[in-house]
């Protein structure tokens, strides 16, 4: 008996060895699978993101949440080391056989591949960008991050996020000195970008330590958790402290860095004024479409865009009877006729808030005829928090958390009530939630067999062409009956036609932002003070607005493909199950994949 337990102890120890040597040449060297490979990718990523693993919330399950006391490293030298792992990554990539790789393991590579190899060609441009933006700056992005996703449900989470404000000062002290690189790189943001900024620190700021949006949210949270009331107050003196010492003099820092700068940012032009702008809004082309097309011909396919979709909103104004004046004209009558506004208070508010969650609960319970999938997480409708509702766009989509303990969030911007008409809303709905980015970002993250980046990874020109997408389908399956709501579709494809002209006319033309503010009233009928917001927005963002008509045609393009190639076997449910089974692709693998199913189909 003695030896026995000798032989298995020696067993077990050879094991633990074994496991741990394993484990470590997974971690240091080429993995013995390409899997591993992809797991020791994404664990090295998500362990240098604090902030990522909060809004994923795959740590927690298991009972790990130290990281959401901490911030990513926004240093020059982490930058560095950054680009130096890519560049690993992407050669250990290249040691695996590709061809004897096949189906979704193919896929898998491929994907990699592109997203990796698409980051290095960024390298160049790394400092071509504005980090701090009036939109998705970090001064916003971190008080979004911390009242919009992190949980504070006992005393720990509670110390977590005290010593996360804690990190705020060298967050931004370490953007600062990213913008000073980029100051010395002639790359300035344009004029607005500062004046508003500036403006938005300072509202930010202004309610002192007791009174800002990241106190009164802690205090909101506690007020939920099972904790003493002494323990809730003194929790939540020491993060007035931390706001008070630390993060309001931070973000006082920042101000003053940008009033430097204020003398040398006069004017607002589209990237082609920075060094290499040509060059640099190509890249951006190819990064938010995945494809090579050029601005010319983004642009011309943009001007074709517009006529098509002028011809049929003026057709679609007269059968509604509206048949004098500019299309601008024509939106706001149809935008005052009676039904389409609400009160401008806060009973008018909590209503638009609720007709969303209407017509999102409508529509998804009718969704079985087209999807086979669906996502098992919940959306709701939240107001955008008003510390950033002036700078922010119409609304927006935040995933929800792998764990579901966090529910997706469509936030509608409530800035100015007179700006939400009734017309519109069904197309943001579905765009936004269901059958759009909901949809779409939920299914990929429930997949399963795939490995873990497959579920993550965003490619703007398929997320937001499987959006625009979504509206077109909710139109053609009966879900905006009659003509305002149609006006409303219409005039959302439009906005998007009309990005193709303008991101390219200020990026690559030289239009100035008054010219594209003048051509995207005139062609949309929007509001000039939500036009000027998506204007500014093109501008800090070079080449994104491309991605939603690019991606949506592109979809159209195949689904007609399929319609034509399968004949009476086409089905609409199928096809949509097959783009979406996969996650996110770059639209030249989701060719490849419409195509392979079209040939299955064909055989079968």
């Amino acid at each position: 008996m003695k030896r026995f337990f000798k032989w298995a102890g020696g067993a077990l120890l050879g094991l633990v060895l074994l496991g741990a040597g394993l484990a470590l040449h997974t971690w240091f060297f080429k993995p013995i699978s390409i899997d591993w490979f992809y797991a020791r990718v994404c664990l090295r990523f998500a362990l240098d993101n604090p902030e990522l693993l909060t809004r994923l919330r795959i740590l927690e399950p298991v009972g790990i949440r130290s990281h959401n006391a901490r911030l990513a490293d926004a240093s020059l030298e982490q930058e560095e080391r950054t680009f130096a792992r890519l560049r690993e990554d992407f050669g250990a990539l290249h040691r695996y056989d590709a061809g004897a790789l096949a189906g979704q393991d193919r896929l898998s590579y491929e994907v990699f591949d592109y997203f990796v190899g698409m980051q290095l060609r960024a390298e160049r441009w790394r400092h071509h960008d504005y980090p701090v933006n009036p939109l998705f700056g970090v001064q916003s992005d971190l008080p979004h991050l911390m009242t919009q996703t992190q949980q504070v449900n006992d005393a720990t989470d509670a110390e977590h996020y005290i010593a996360r404000l804690g990190a705020i000062p060298r967050k931004l002290d370490q953007v600062i000195d990213g913008l000073r690189v980029r100051e010395q790189k002639g790359v300035i943001p344009p004029r607005f970008v500062i004046e508003k900024v500036v403006e938005q620190i300072r509202g930010f700021v202004a309610p002192g330590a007791s009174g800002t949006a990241l106190t009164v949210n802690l205090k909101e949270k506690l007020a939920q958790a099972p904790l003493e009331e002494a323990v809730r107050a003194a929790l939540l003196s020491r993060a007035e402290q931390a706001m008070s010492a630390s993060v309001l003099p931070a973000y006082q820092r920042l101000a003053a860095y940008l009033e430097t700068l204020r003398p040398k940012a006069q004017r607002n032009d589209g990237v082609w004024a920075l060094p290499d702008g040509d060059q640099y809004y190509q890249h951006a082309i190819e990064s938010n479409t995945t494809t090579r097309m050029t601005a010319d011909q983004i642009h011309q396919l943009g001007l074709g865009e517009v006529a098509r979709l002028k011809e049929e909103m003026t057709r679609a104004f007269d059968s509604a009877g509206y048949t004098e004046g500019s299309l601008p004209e024509r939106f706001r009558k149809l935008g005052n006729s009676p039904g389409q506004r609400y009160p401008n208070d806060d009973a008018g508010r909590a209503r638009i808030l609720s007709d969303y969650q209407s017509i999102i609960d409508e529509i998804s319970a009718g969704m079985d005829r087209y999807f086979g999938l669906k996502p098992t997480a919940a959306v709701v409708v939240q107001r955008v928090p008003a510390f950033s509702e002036k700078t922010a766009p119409a609304a927006y989509y935040n995933a929800a958390s792998i764990d579901h303990s966090r529910p997706a969030q469509f936030f509608v911007n409530l800035r100015d009530v007179q700006e939400t008409k009734r017309y519109r809303m069904r197309t943001l709905a579905y765009h936004e939630a269901v059958p759009g980015h909901h949809l779409q970002i939920g299914i990929a993250q429930d997949l399963k067999g795939l490995p873990f980046f497959r579920r993550v990874l965003p490619f703007t020109a398929f997320d937001e062409g499987w959006a625009l997408y979504a509206e077109r389908l909710a139109w053609e399956t009966g879900y905006q009956k009659n003509a305002p709501d149609d006006l409303g579709r219409l005039q959302d494809e439009m906005f998007r036609a009309v990005r193709l002209v303008v991101d390219t006319g200020m990026h690559a033309k030289r239009w100035s932002r008054e010219q594209a503010i003048g051509y995207m009233v005139e062609n949309t009928g929007m509001p000039e003070t939500e036009v000027v917001v998506e204007i500014e927005r093109y501008l800090v963002m070079p080449g994104q607005a491309l991605a939603y008509k690019i991606g949506m045609l592109k979809i159209l393009e195949l689904r007609e493909r399929a319609k034509r190639a399968l004949g009476a076997r086409f089905d609409l449910r199928e096809f949509h199950d097959e783009v979406l089974k996969n996650g996110a692709l770059p639209l030249a693998l989701l060719e490849q994949v419409i195509d392979a199913y079209i040939a299955r189909r064909k055989a079968g």
